[in-house]
């Protein structure tokens, strides 16, 4: 990524969308025999063998008939998890989803041009937001270059959902809708939408030309509307009812379009604009030591000044920090760290200062958009936020880099570095609880068209026959590496899998819709307990996934499970920046043990791996 090319003339950003490989379907014999092998670390003898016979029945039975129908939809779809996909783990959702649902992720200029100052906020905040929109034109004019694994070009659809983009609550599933358009597509809203103590405003982000703003431009407009907040009362917060259980949320929202047209014309504004810019008053802590307060208020901070369903919350803080939260449905993590990586880069280059023109260009004020609202509504707007503070007081975040080393040595060992991070992490959780713990990582299908992501479930049998020798004072140091060596082997292998769609939880998801869909009874093998004691059906009690090799400092996600962790890194040339989630009001997990059980873990197996080499 040191060398990461951003721009290309040479190819257009989707040229390629037609070209890619439609996403295959595995074997089921494949798939069931990879499920069998993931339950096997984490039930009784007793118990898997039950498993066992349940699953053969599958196969042989009402699994056959399934597979037909599952290959029959594949036929006449590119791709056909996609639709499936995004409404069982994003839009069917009913709970709350801005924080169990949304990423949360802190900026890393703090550590090099941008350490916490007061009175910068606004200054700052332009010239990020000039970067981002030059980000946002190179997806629009198909300058962003494709990105690759090896030779291979991966599918970029997911780019186009970082702008112009919103959730749209339902009353049984949510609808996704994005605005976006590249330049031959046609017209692409170019305005922003500025939060701040609860009221809204927006101005456009381009010159009667089409050229954007410059940041003193951008600046004045940003200073604008923070004069006129701090001058004036605070507006209702309609913003906090996107925080609220999803249908609550859509039944007032529909109620909100009955009381005015002027309600329709502002939810339209912002459901369509680029993006939300929040001027936060806070002005949280944060180090290169330790981020864990900035990255706790990007993800679950005022809701005076985020829009919890847009994809992409640009999040400004009085001490000029700065941090992001953004709906998951829309698009996976990467697609949100190349991005911060493409700024962090323009901002290092200029240290952080614009120094271009000043130019005395007249620009039309920022327009605020107005709700009218009543006593059922401003009702509903202080249950939300009651509800929000409740959950996201219980929600524990721990954000710090592990210094020890990073990618360089662990490279040297001839260990992939995500490998590595991965096998520190289930020491690290069996050292904590003292038994192997389920663990979902994230592997990329984007080699096929509209590819998301499959379960890569890490808790191999391999790698938890080593956590116990490593847990076992009468285990020799050759017997400890070559376990560790297989446990290596077996990661790589099946993360290469997974990565071609061969994994098994999609697969099985897919097998399930289609019963689902077919009218069919639930078969057995989802209502096995050794279904969700590894982890089906989103019970994963680690739930991790690697933020990449840039300055980025990955993001942050809730649990999926409430006595569960969530483990999200990113993996730099000398370190490796962990964020821990976890919830308080569960007593079985503590983030800050589990933080210093991994660091723990990552000395011991670099040191296991240096010994491997004499």
């Amino acid at each position: 990524m040191d060398l990461y090319t951003f721009e290309s003339e040479r190819e257009r950003t989707f040229q390629y969308q037609e070209s890619l490989p439609s996403l295959p379907v595995p074997p089921l014999h494949e798939t069931l025999n990879k499920y069998l092998d993931s339950v096997k670390p984490l039930v009784e003898e007793e118990e898997y063998r039950r498993t066992q016979e349940v699953v053969r029945n599958f196969e042989y039975g009402e699994g056959r008939a399934l597979q037909e129908k599952l290959l029959q939809r594949a036929s006449c779809r590119r791709n056909w998890l996609e639709q499936w996909w995004r409404n069982a783990a994003y839009l069917d959702t009913r709970s709350e989803t801005q924080i169990s649902v949304n990423a949360g992720g802190c900026g890393p200029h703090l550590e090099h041009s941008w350490q916490a100052q007061d009175g910068t906020q606004v200054a700052r905040c332009s010239i990020l937001l000039w970067h981002f929109l030059h980000f946002w034109k190179l997806i629009r004019t198909e300058k962003l270059a494709v990105g690759r694994s090896g030779k291979t070009p991966l599918d970029m659809d997911q780019f186009r959902m970082l702008c112009c983009t919103c959730k749209i609550p339902g009353h049984h599933r949510d609808t996704l809708v994005s605005h976006f358009r590249t330049e031959r597509e046609g017209h692409c809203p170019s305005h922003v939408v500025v939060l701040c103590r609860g009221r809204a405003f927006t101005f456009d982000t381009l010159d009667p030309n089409g050229a954007i703003l410059t940041p003193p431009e951008l600046a004045r407009q940003l200073q604008n509307i923070k004069d006129k907040c701090q001058d004036e009362a605070d507006g209702p917060t309609i913003s906090a009812l996107t925080s609220d259980e999803r249908t609550r949320w859509a039944q007032v929202r529909d109620h909100l379009l009955t009381l005015s047209p002027q309600n329709a014309t502002s939810l339209h504004i912002i459901e369509s604009s680029l993006i939300v810019v929040g001027l936060d008053d806070a002005s949280p802590e944060a180090s290169v030591d330790d981020c864990s307060q900035l990255q706790s208020l990007s993800l679950i901070g005022d809701l005076r000044c985020r829009w919890g369903d847009k994809s992409f919350n640009l999040m400004a803080f009085q001490n000029g920090l700065f941090g992001a939260c953004c709906d998951h449905a829309p698009y996976d993590a990467m697609v949100l760290v190349l991005c911060i990586y493409f700024i962090d880069q323009e901002i290092r280059k200029s240290n952080g200062i614009w120094q271009g023109i000043l130019p005395e260009r007249k620009l039309t004020l920022p327009e605020e958009l107005s709700f009218v609202v009543d006593e059922k509504v401003l009702a509903a707007v202080d249950c939300a936020k009651e509800n929000y503070k409740q959950k996201g007081n219980d929600l524990n975040l721990i954000s710090r880099p592990f210094m020890g080393f990073g990618k360089e040595l662990i490279k040297k060992c001839r260990i992939h570095p995500d490998t590595f991070v991965q096998l520190a992490v289930q020491l690290a959780y069996f050292s904590q609880h003292g038994k192997p713990g389920c663990c979902y990582e994230t592997a990329s299908t984007r080699r096929y068209f509209h590819g998301r992501t499959e379960t890569m479930r890490s808790c191999t049998p391999e790698v938890v026959a080593w956590c116990r020798a490593m847990r076992n004072p009468m285990a020799v140091v050759q017997h400890k590496r070559e376990l560790m060596w297989q446990a290596i082997e077996k990661h790589n292998q099946s993360m290469r899998e997974c990565q071609m769609n061969r994994g098994c939880d999609r697969h099985l998801l897919g097998l399930l819709l289609t019963a689902n869909e077919e009218g069919l009874p639930t078969p057995e093998l989802y209502r096995d307990p050794s279904f969700s004691k590894s982890g089906g059906g989103g019970n994963f009690v680690l739930s991790t996934s690697l933020g990449g090799y840039t300055t980025t400092m990955g993001g942050v996600v809730a649990p999926m499970v409430h006595n569960g962790y969530g483990c999200f890194y990113s993996i730099n040339s000398q370190k490796i920046f962990i964020n821990v989630s976890t919830w308080d009001s569960n007593p079985e997990t503590n983030g800050e043990g589990f933080f210093e059980a991994l660091s723990s873990a990552l000395h011991e197996t670099m040191n296991l791996a240096l010994m491997a080499r004499l």
